[in-house]
C-alpha cells in the first residue's frame, strides 16, 4: 500500500471539515425547532444494494447516489446519459461511434470512450444483477426503472474486475401480483413520439407476471446533411419485455427477466473539426474556420457521402477507383437480447442466499462516414456480435450479531466477433482500398470474494473485504497489413498463425478493502474507506501487424483512499453527504492513435500501459424538504486529476526515447461539475400541480487524450424544465431539455494528425407527455 501524504490530507479535508462544522450546528438548530416541524415530511428512507444487502443509504461508508423511481420519472429522461446530473463527478456521453448507445461513462475522471470491445469498460453497468461487459448497449432507456445508484471510487470486492471508476446499479420493477399497470404516452421535437405500456397480473397466487413493452421514434435527426440539405440521424427503437416471480413459499423466490430490444438507426453522424497541421486540411481542404467550428462552419451540420466500393471479393485487399463507386445508405442496427434468472432464498433469520444466471447477446450493423467530408476519404463496414454468460452466488450472514458478512463467488465468460472493413480513398488519391480486418476474442473470468462487518458496539463497525479474480482471454486477429506488399496480388496476410497459435494470456489480482465507520450520534455516520480496484488486460482487436496481434497488455490498478460523512438534520427534512478522497492511478492502459505509414488506413491504435495518475477530490450532496411544497436535490465536486507520468514508444524505435506527454489532462475529468434540481407543488382543486427546474454545470474539459484545442468543451450550462399536471391517476406534462441549447462535444478524436472528428450533445428539445397508471392495490 502506497503512503498516503500528509500535505494532500490536509489539501483534501478543507471542505469536510466545514461541512462537519455546519453539521453540527444545523444539529443544534434541529434540536431547537423539533417541536415546530412535522414528521410526514420528513425525507423518504433510501434502501440500496450497493453492497449486496439490503441497507439505508446513510449506514453505508462509500460514496453513493440513489435515486427513486418518481425521480427518474420527474426527469423525463430517455436514456441512462439524461440522468448523469443525479451524482457528483460522473460524466455519461453517447461516443456515437456504433449503433444503440456505445457509453462513455467517467466516474471521478476514470473510464473508457472506445467502441472496441476488446476495451474492457472501467464503469461498470449493472442490470438487475447483470454486469454489462461492453460499452456499446450500456446506454440503458429508462423505462420500468425502479432505483439507480451510482457507486462512485473503485467496487473492486462486491462487484470485481472493470469497475476502477465506479458502478452504475440499476434494478428494473418487479411483479407485483396484481392487476394494474401503467401507460405513457408523449411527442416531442424533431418529431419523436414515444409510447410504453406496463401491464401486472397474476397467473396463481405463487406467480406474478408482468409485461412491458416500448418504442421511442425520433424520425428527425437534429443534424443537417450538407450533401442533401435533409436531416440526419434518426432512431427507432422497440422493447418488449417479460418478467415472470414465482413465490412457492414465504421464503423462497424465482425470478425470471427476459427483454429483447431492436433499434433501427441513421448511423450516427460525426462532425469533421480537423485543424491546419492535419492531413485532410493541408492535403484536400477540409479546414475548419475556428476551433470552435467544424468544416461545415456548424456543429449542427455534417458531411454524409453515401458511397462505397462494389461488394467485396472476400480478399483482404481489394482495389476500385472513384468512379467504380457505388451508392448506399448509412443505417445501422442493433439489437440486445437479455435473460435473468435470480433465485432468492431466506434460509433463515440470519442467513439468505441469492444465484443470479444472465445472458446478454448483441448484434449490430453499421456503415460509417467518419471523414465527414464531401470525399470518401475514411469510411467502414463494421457489424459485430457480442455474447456473454455469467453466474454469481451468494451468501448472506445478517440477523442481530455484531458480525455480519456476505461472501460469494462468480463465473464469467465472453466472446465477440468483429468483421471490419475500411475504405480508404486518401491513400493513395484516386483509388479506394477495400481493407478487411477480423478480430474474434474469448475471456473467462472467475472470482471468490468476501466483505464482512464487526460492530464493535453501536457507534463503531469495522469492515474488511477482499476478491480474487482471474482473467484469461485468447484472442484471433487477421487481415491486411502492410502497403509494402504488391497492391495488385490483394493478397491476404494472416497476422495470427492459426487456431492452434492463437495469443492468450491470463491475469489475476487480489482487491482488498477496509474501512471504518462512525456514528456521531443517531442521524450522523463518519468513515474512512481503502479500497482497491483492477480493470484485466488484454489483446488489441484493432490491430496492423502480427506484433500488435499477439502482444498484450497489461493490467491496471487504482487505490482509493476515502473520508466522508453522512447526516439528516432538521427532523430528517435534510439529508447530507460528503466525503473527500485521493486515488493513485497505475499502469494505466491509454487507447493512443498514431500515424502508421504501413496501414492502408494510414494510423494505427494501441493500448499501453502507459501511465501513473493521482486523482483527488471533494463532493457533497444535498436532498431537503424545504418547506412543505418545495423538494431540493442538489450536488457539486471538485476534481483535481492529473498525470504524474505518461509516455510510452510512438516511433516503433527502441533506439529513441519514448514520447512524453505527462504534461497533458487526462480527458473527461472537468475540474468542476454541479447540479440542482428542485420541484415545487401546490394544490389546484382537487387535484395537484408541479414545476421542476433542473440546473447542471459541467466545467470545461477534454474529449480526446491529445488535449487538441479544437476537441476541447467550454463550460457547459444545461436546464431542464417542466410543468405538471396530476388529475386523479393520469399526469399531463410539458417538459423542456437542454434549454440554453448548449452544443458541447459528447466525443472526440484526433485520429493520428489525419483529421478530427466529434458528436454534440443533443440540442434543446420540447416535449408533452400523458402518462396513466390503473389498477393496483
Amino acid at each position: 500500500m502506497k503512503k498516503f501524504r500528509v500535505d494532500n490530507w490536509k489539501t483534501l479535508s478543507i471542505s469536510l471539515i466545514a461541512v462537519l462544522g455546519c453539521t453540527a450546528a444545523m444539529d443544534v438548530v434541529a434540536q431547537d425547532q423539533a417541536q415546530d416541524r412535522q414528521q410526514a415530511n420528513s425525507l423518504e428512507e433510501i434502501i440500496v444494494t450497493a453492497r449486496k444487502r439490503e441497507e439505508n443509504i446513510q449506514d453505508v461508508a462509500i460514496a453513493v447516489t440513489a435515486l427513486s423511481a418518481t425521480e427518474i420519472n420527474r426527469t423525463f429522461a430517455r436514456d441512462l446519459k439524461d440522468l448523469a446530473s443525479v451524482s457528483p463527478n460522473l460524466v455519461i456521453d453517447d461516443t456515437s461511434q456504433g449503433p444503440g448507445g456505445v457509453a462513455a461513462i467517467y466516474i471521478r475522471g476514470v473510464g473508457v470512450a472506445d467502441v472496441e470491445k476488446s476495451f474492457d469498460p472501467a464503469v461498470g453497468v449493472v442490470v438487475d444483477g447483470l454486469s454489462i461487459g461492453s460499452n456499446a448497449g450500456s446506454i440503458l432507456r429508462s423505462i420500468d426503472i425502479a432505483s439507480i445508484e451510482v457507486l462512485r471510487g473503485p467496487q473492486g470486492t462486491q462487484f470485481g474486475r472493470n469497475t476502477i471508476g465506479g458502478v452504475i446499479n440499476v434494478s428494473r420493477s418487479k411483479p407485483t401480483g396484481v392487476v394494474g399497470g401503467k401507460v405513457r404516452l408523449g411527442y416531442g421535437s424533431y418529431d419523436t413520439y414515444h409510447a410504453e405500456g406496463i401491464f401486472n397480473f397474476p397467473l396463481t397466487d405463487k406467480l406474478a407476471v408482468k409485461l412491458s413493452a416500448a418504442e421511442n421514434n425520433q424520425r428527425n435527426g437534429y443534424y443537417i446533411n450538407a450533401a442533401t440539405g435533409h436531416h440526419i440521424g434518426s432512431v427507432d427503437y422497440k422493447m418488449g419485455g417479460l418478467n415472470v416471480l414465482f413465490t412457492p413459499n414465504d421464503s423462497m423466490e424465482l425470478e425470471y427477466t427476459g427483454t429483447l430490444e431492436r433499434t433501427h438507426q441513421d448511423t450516427p453522424p460525426l462532425l469533421n473539426t480537423g485543424q491546419s497541421g492535419a492531413l485532410f486540411c493541408t492535403a484536400f481542404g477540409f479546414c475548419s474556420p475556428s476551433v470552435h467550428s467544424t468544416i461545415t462552419g456548424s456543429r449542427h451540420k455534417v458531411w454524409i457521402v453515401p458511397l462505397r466500393p462494389p461488394n467485396p471479393n472476400g480478399a483482404a485487399l481489394s482495389i476500385s477507383t472513384i468512379d467504380q463507386l457505388e451508392p448506399t445508405t448509412f443505417n445501422a442496427s442493433f439489437d440486445a437480447d437479455t435473460h435473468i434468472v435470480e433465485y432468492r432464498w431466506d434460509v433463515n433469520d440470519s442467513y439468505h442466499f441469492d444465484a443470479v444466471y444472465g445472458h446478454y447477446e448483441t448484434h449490430e450493423k453499421v456503415f460509417t462516414d467518419w471523414d465527414g467530408t464531401p470525399e470518401m476519404l475514411y469510411h467502414t463496414d463494421r457489424p459485430g456480435d457480442w455474447k456473454q454468460d455469467s453466474l454469481e452466488v451468494r451468501l448472506n450472514k445478517g440477523g442481530s450479531g455484531r458480525f455480519t458478512w456476505v461472501a460469494g463467488a462468480f463465473l464469467w465468460k465472453s466472446k465477440f466477433d468483429i468483421r471490419l472493413r475500411s475504405y480508404i480513398g486518401f491513400n493513395p488519391y484516386g483509388l479506394v482500398l477495400d481493407i478487411a480486418q477480423f478480430g474474434y476474442q474469448t475471456t473467462k473470468s472467475k472470482a471468490l470474494f468476501f466483505e464482512g462487518d464487526y460492530a464493535f458496539n453501536d457507534a463503531l463497525t469495522l469492515t474488511v473485504g477482499g476478491r480474487y479474480t482471474k482473467d484469461e482471454k485468447t484472442s484471433r486477429a487477421r487481415g491486411f497489413v502492410d502497403t509494402s506488399i504488391p497492391l495488385s496480388s490483394g493478397a491476404p496476410v494472416d497476422f495470427a498463425p492459426g487456431l492452434s497459435g492463437d495469443p492468450s494470456d491470463s491475469w489475476k489480482k487480489f482487491t482488498p478493502k477496509a474501512s471504518l465507520k462512525y456514528h456521531l450520534n443517531d442521524k450522523t455516520m463518519t468513515y474512512f474507506t481503502w479500497s482497491n480496484g483492477y480493470r484485466s488486460g488484454g489483446f488489441n482487436s484493432r490491430v496492423n501487424s502480427y506484433s500488435e496481434a499477439v502482444t498484450p497488455y497489461n493490467e491496471e490498478t487504482v487505490e482509493n483512499f476515502e473520508l466522508g460523512i453522512k447526516s439528516e438534520v432538521l427532523d430528517q427534512r435534510v439529508r447530507l453527504s460528503a466525503d473527500v478522497f485521493l486515488m493513485n492511478y497505475d499502469d494505466k492502459q491509454e487507447e493512443i492513435h498514431l500515424p502508421d505509414t504501413l496501414s492502408g488506413t494510414g494510423q494505427k491504435t494501441v493500448i499501453a500501459n502507459a501511465a501513473t495518475a493521482e486523482i483527488k477530490g471533494v463532493e457533497f450532496e444535498m436532498q431537503a424538504n424545504a418547506t412543505d411544497n418545495l423538494y431540493v436535490r442538489a450536488n457539486v465536486a471538485y476534481l483535481d486529476a492529473k498525470y504524474k507520468k505518461f509516455s510510452f514508444d510512438d516511433d516503433g524505435d527502441p533506439n529513441t526515447p519514448d514520447a512524453d506527454f505527462s504534461n497533458l489532462k487526462p480527458r473527461r475529468a472537468p475540474k468542476w461539475t454541479g447540479n440542482i434540481d428542485t420541484t415545487y407543488e401546490w394544490p389546484m382543486g382537487d387535484n395537484m400541480v408541479w414545476a421542476r427546474v433542473s440546473y447542471h454545470y459541467i466545467a470545461s474539459d477534454y474529449t480526446d487524450f491529445t488535449n487538441a484545442a479544437e476537441l476541447k468543451n467550454s463550460p457547459q450550462n444545461l436546464f431542464d424544465a417542466s410543468i405538471n399536471y396530476d388529475w386523479g391517476r393520469t399526469r399531463l406534462s410539458l417538459y423542456g431539455r437542454n434549454l440554453t441549447n448548449e452544443d458541447g462535444y459528447m466525443i472526440g478524436y484526433d485520429v493520428a494528425g489525419l483529421w478530427s472528428y466529434a458528436a454534440i450533445r443533443p440540442p434543446r428539445t420540447f416535449g408533452f407527455e400523458v402518462t396513466h397508471e390503473f389498477g393496483g392495490e
